[in-house]
């Protein structure tokens, strides 16, 4: 039987062909082929709106119920990771917060990775429990004894990030999908280190998937916003408590931005991810580099699993490492650096780099011993050629005053290096 692909049918076209159609539509005005930018925040109503419920998401009548532009990157973001329904959010804590503010409720109980997203980590650690009662416990997620020991009866729901921000521990997903379910709980998984068509976590049992589409699905770092797609029944209950009746809407502008930076999300990710397995070689075989913590190092605690769970497509474009030395040492390295960016964010065009010291977040108890007594440094790998990415990490390597204590032939305070 011919193939007979349809670039409004996302199940018969290729995630490419998807990336470039899905949410487009021809404007009916003008006839432009592309979905116009549509900065209104009100629509006309019907001829009698008495009876309408205002707060009603499937017509357009107010902007922070849905827009033109806010529903065409849902109906994209939805089909590109394999979901029902998306819904979109000013920005990735905005869509984090939707999702707990929904499901959860005094008396709940979470589960949530030891190692997590700083404001995850708040939400769980101090606000939900001193505000709301909701109790958490933070567990090991490579260890499924400690996720299963954890659950209990008001178990409500799991959280995890499928490459954890910033140790890049890996979460086994199916099998923690089966945890979460066997106790009636829900699972949600961060998956902004790894977009599709890297990974889909609904494919392997989450309840919902949530990203900072500020990050690689835009791509540019130009513009804000956060997703959460899954199950329909799910997704439209955080879209009116949490959308409509909270108010974290993205903007026209910042939607039609990411829709356009998502076209080129898959050939991104490509050079993103070959650039980051040959930096992670080179700096795990210099003898000046503490401790490296990539997934796709063979020495990494989850490399296996990584490589099961991502399906060969790669190990995603961001990095952990040290200097062998203190934090000074680290800051000297960064201001070495003359294509590489200091700046705070990630999954852009342009490599990004950021140090962060040792012991300066809360809740580091799950950090690996290097991050501990070095910090880290964490890399964003960009677009760049991969070849003036090298140059520029050895440049700043030798340019740098190497002082740490650690010698040659010690072994390094991190599992990571083979």
């Amino acid at each position: 039987m011919t193939h007979s692909p349809n670039k409004h049918d996302p199940a018969s076209v290729a995630f490419g062909t998807w990336a470039v159609h899905g949410g487009n539509s021809i404007d009916a005005g003008t006839g432009a082929i592309r979905t116009p930018l549509v900065m209104a925040n009100s629509y006309r109503l019907p001829e009698d709106p008495a009876s309408m419920d205002w707060s009603a998401t499937d017509q357009l009548t107010y902007t922070r119920n849905g827009g033109v532009n806010q529903q065409a990157l849902e109906r994209k973001l939805a089909a590109m990771d394999g979901g029902e329904a998306s819904v979109c959010f000013a920005s990735g804590v905005a869509a984090l917060h939707g999702v707990f503010f929904t499901l959860l409720k005094s008396g709940d109980h979470v589960v949530v990775s030891d190692v997590t997203y700083e404001a995850v980590w708040r939400l769980f650690a101090e606000l939900l429990p001193q505000r709301y009662g909701i109790e958490t416990t933070f567990v090991d997620v490579a260890d499924l004894d400690v996720v299963r020991a954890a659950i209990r009866p008001n178990t409500k729901l799991v959280h995890v990030e499928t490459i954890a921000n910033p140790t890049t521990k890996v979460a086994d997903i199916r099998a923690v999908a089966d945890v979460a379910h066997r106790a009636g709980a829900i699972l949600t998984v961060d998956g902004t280190f790894t977009p599709p068509p890297l990974y889909r976590p609904i494919a392997d049992g989450a309840d919902l998937v949530i990203h900072s589409l500020t990050k690689y699905i835009n791509g540019h770092g130009d513009a804000m916003g956060g997703v959460v797609t899954g199950r329909a029944d799910l997704v439209d209950r955080i879209r009116h408590d949490a959308l409509v009746d909270v108010g974290g809407a993205i903007s026209p502008f910042n939607a039609w931005m990411i829709t356009r930076g998502s076209v080129t999300l898959g050939l991104r990710l490509r050079q993103q991810l070959a650039s980051a397995e040959r930096i992670a070689a080179f700096l795990d075989a210099d003898p000046r580099i503490a401790y490296v913590e990539y997934p796709g190092l063979p020495g990494h605690p989850q490399h296996e699993l990584a490589t099961r769970q991502f399906g060969g497509r790669g190990y995603g474009g961001m990095l952990a490492f040290a200097i062998d030395g203190d934090p000074d040492t680290q800051n000297r390295f960064v201001a070495q650096l003359r294509v590489i960016t200091s700046a705070f964010s990630l999954g852009h065009d342009e490599s990004l780099i950021v140090h962060v010291g040792p012991d300066t977040r809360g809740g580091s108890e799950g950090y690996p011993p290097g991050f501990q007594a070095y910090g880290h440094l964490r890399l964003s790998v960009g677009l760049e050629d991969t070849d003036d990415l090298l140059a520029d990490l050895a440049g700043a390597l030798d340019r740098t005053e190497i002082t740490g204590s650690r010698n040659a032939d010690q072994s390094p305070p991190s599992s990571s290096r083979t």
